[in-house]
């Protein structure tokens, strides 16, 4: 069978731009942070993960302009070799004080964190302990160290019987590394971290947490999961991404001196990699200083996500509650998904639209996602052409 014989059978993606429905690699014309143009006119914004509203921030602009005026685009090299700047080694001294950490290491891009960090830790005849509902990037570090020889398992999402079901069934004295997101990225949860410690701690695993959507968004100051438990002493590596809260590109693991070293002198992701570009880094620093500066701004991100939580409940919408930025609406089919998006964006309000496999059959969503900088009146549009579309669909 000829190679791109699946290409030419895909047509999903085709079926649903005939009906008019099509969501995604929609171009954004202009952006403002809560309102941008798409087609040339101006929506709500309700899907973004810039939680913080930093990427419009003047100074967070001002300091990547001047990056590039000092050392230009890129770095035409790895941090290994030539792509060290003494702006990489700042962003990573700062992080790592941010963090309550020994050290921090910088990677190119988020994606790249998790493959960078899992398969270089966990090799021959050790083992990968992973939530199933993990974000993507983990799932592919996972399957690089199994592809390595090392042993990949999986447990029910967020469900710590299930962990220790799991990991009580590994060798008592083989290598073992706990994975799981802070919080997920699609349905908003926290991971039970004080149960997950516990029992990885009593089986003798290590563990990291992917916190891309929790730095900013939940702990003191916004300084992710671990704070948010008092547990900054007993988490081994934290993981995350500079493109949500920071307002930039690239992502980043922390822990002690000696396993970060370990994976800067081993990971193949860090070594054969162009390294974080200069205005990258420097956006990134701005937005970190921006975060220390005014941790209201984590309150406010979360007060307006509550206050999108209430009013959908109060509307009889299905919701996955939680209390992170992230506030999942259940729709529970696909085509009735993208044709709820489509009159929501028609209103003026774009959303993520999540369909199976994506999500399981019965949990298609509405993934609707909150910064700081969105306004009441902005919120209180979301909300009623939410209820409008909702009662014309049915759903309410």
């Amino acid at each position: 069978m000829d190679l791109f014989t699946k290409c030419y059978e895909f047509t999903r993606a085709d079926e649903i731009k005939a009906l008019g429905y099509y969501p995604y690699f929609r171009p954004i014309e202009e952006n403002e942070g809560p309102v941008v143009q798409i087609e040339g006119r101006k929506v709500i914004m309700a899907g973004s993960n810039n939680y913080l509203g930093l990427t419009a921030h003047p100074k967070v602009k001002e300091a990547a302009i001047k990056a590039i005026e000092k050392y230009g685009t890129g770095c035409s090299g790895s941090r290994y070799l030539t792509g060290t700047l003494d702006l990489h080694i700042e962003l990573e001294e700062r992080l790592a004080k941010f963090l309550k950490k020994e050290t921090v290491l910088l990677f190119s891009t988020g994606y790249q964190t998790a493959q960078g960090i899992i398969p270089t830790l966990v090799q021959r005849g050790e083992f990968v302990v992973s939530d199933k509902d993990n974000h993507a990037c983990i799932v592919a570090g996972n399957l690089m160290a199994k592809g390595a020889t090392a042993e990949f398992v999986r447990y029910k999402h967020n469900d710590m019987n299930d962990l220790e079901r799991v990991i009580k069934k590994l060798p008592p004295d083989a290598g073992k590394l706990v994975v799981s997101d802070g919080v997920f990225s699609t349905g908003g949860e926290i991971v039970e971290l004080e149960k997950l410690n516990k029992i990885a701690k009593q089986y003798g695993a290590r563990i990291l947490i992917d916190d891309a959507h929790a730095v900013g968004v939940i702990g003191k100051g916004g300084r992710g999961t671990a704070s948010e438990f008092n547990l900054e002493n007993e988490i081994d590596l934290t993981m995350g991404t500079f493109s949500k809260t920071f307002a930039s590109l690239g992502g980043f693991v922390a822990g002690e001196a000696k396993a970060i070293n370990y994976i800067k002198h081993h990971s193949a992701a860090l070594m054969f990699s162009a390294s974080p570009t200069p205005a990258s880094v420097a956006a990134a620093l701005a937005a970190l200083d921006i975060l220390e500066a005014h941790p209201e701004l984590v309150t406010k991100l979360i007060n307006n996500a509550n206050k999108i939580r209430k009013g959908f409940k109060e509307a009889g919408f299905t919701i996955i509650d939680g209390r992170t930025a992230i506030v999942p609406v259940i729709v529970g089919d696909d085509e009735l998904a993208f044709k709820m998006w489509r009159m929501l964006y028609d209103a003026g309000v774009f959303v993520n639209v999540f369909i199976s496999p994506g999500v399981p059959p019965g949990k298609q969503m509405m993934r609707t996602s909150y910064m700081a900088s969105h306004e009441d009146k902005h919120l209180d549009a979301i909300l009623e052409i939410f209820k409008d579309t909702g009662k014309k669909l049915g759903l309410i």
